[in-house]
């Protein structure tokens, strides 16, 4: 999908900030600028020679220096996360894959691509999906806020495919109404099915990747964790407890469970191109970027085949938004403000 126009004109200070933080694009300017001057002089236009100053070469000494510190740092953040185990131990001959709400939209999309690639995929959902599918996606009747209901059919199966080694835990709703308007009963199911289905579904099938020290599991956040706008109060809650039971879930596997090799990973998509929110961006004031759904199960996709520990933010470059809450408060109010004028001020979606 094209930029926003609101976008385009800070598109080119994107660019230079990406490039300045590049220390492949950095490193080499800066060589050629102190050890070969005159090759450098001899391919820049005259125009650009004014430029090459004592104060441009500290800057670049400067962006180079932090670019490596940013490199490390990410660097040791993946080896942190996968607690410092760099072999995932993926072997799709021996993964089963079940996924929450596959029925339709991202979930849907994300059986398909594992069935396209080989793997045995289980389907939770409260009714199969409205069309033909291949035939290692396997669909169960379960409503995945009843424990009773997951645990009948976990042993079903059991019985005819194995213990799951993979759990993406993606069934989610949201109403989109205000905390007043919002009925009490819908408030209740969003947490049910966007938070407490989570631990009845770990409960279930953890203990079996704790025993084998090998798993996944999949956690669909929200970008809302880091930002509440209004009219999407209970949503914006079960998304931040989602990241919180993400994080929690990761630290007991370590600390309490001794299984450094079961995986978690997390994903905050912003505003994606579904069903559940058709309403918001079908409205005439609707400005903020959309993502393909495909994108965003492409990459849940690639994160589990990876055999690693993830953190995912979508779109790409949008990961600073897990700073908002250090700004400043007229900064913070200002970005949940633009996203509430977003939001069509009438009944739910």
């Amino acid at each position: 999908m094209p930029p926003s126009p609101l976008a385009l004109p800070f598109l080119p200070l994107r660019l230079v900030a990406s490039a300045l933080s590049t220390p492949l694009i950095t490193g080499p300017l800066l060589f050629a600028i102190l050890y070969n001057p005159s090759k450098l002089y001899s391919i820049l236009p005259v125009s650009l020679h004014k430029y090459i100053t004592p104060g441009l070469i500290r800057a670049l000494k400067v962006f180079f220096v932090l670019g490596l510190l940013r490199k490390v740092s990410n660097k040791a953040s993946k080896l942190a996360i996968n607690n410092w185990k760099s072999d995932g131990g993926f072997n799709k001959e021996k993964e089963l894959v079940l996924i929450t709400g596959a029925s339709s939209g991202i979930g849907l999309l994300m059986a398909k691509e594992f069935a396209e690639k080989g793997l045995e995929v289980v389907n939770f959902d409260l009714g199969p999906a409205k069309e033909s599918l291949p035939s290692n996606i396997h669909f169960y009747e379960v409503d995945v806020t009843s424990s009773a209901q997951i645990s009948k059919a976990a042993a079903e199966v059991r019985k005819a495919h194995g213990e799951p080694t993979v759990v993406i835990n993606n069934a989610g709703i949201g109403a989109c109404r205000t905390i007043l308007d919002e009925p009490e009963e819908m408030i209740q199911k969003t947490f049910a099915v966007n938070n407490v289905a989570h631990f009845w579904m770990i409960r279930e099938f953890l203990p079996n990747m704790i025993e084998k020290n090998h798993g996944h599991v999949v956690t669909i956040a929200s970008m809302s964790s880091f930002i509440a706008p209004a009219q999407l109060v209970d949503y914006a809650c079960t998304k931040t407890a989602a990241m919180a039971f993400h994080e929690g879930l990761s630290s007991e596997l370590r600390a309490r469970y001794k299984a450094p090799n079961v995986r978690t990973t997390i994903v905050h998509p912003s505003w994606i191109r579904t069903p559940l929110i058709e309403t918001l961006y079908t409205y005439p004031a609707w400005n903020s970027p959309l993502l393909e759904p495909e994108v965003v199960s492409g990459a849940i996709v690639k994160q589990v085949l990876s055999g690693k520990s993830g953190s995912i933010i979508l779109p790409k470059g949008a990961g600073v938004v897990r700073f908002l809450r250090a700004f400043p408060g007229w900064f913070q109010m200002a970005a949940r403000n633009r996203l509430a004028y977003t939001i069509p001020p009438f009944g739910g979606v």
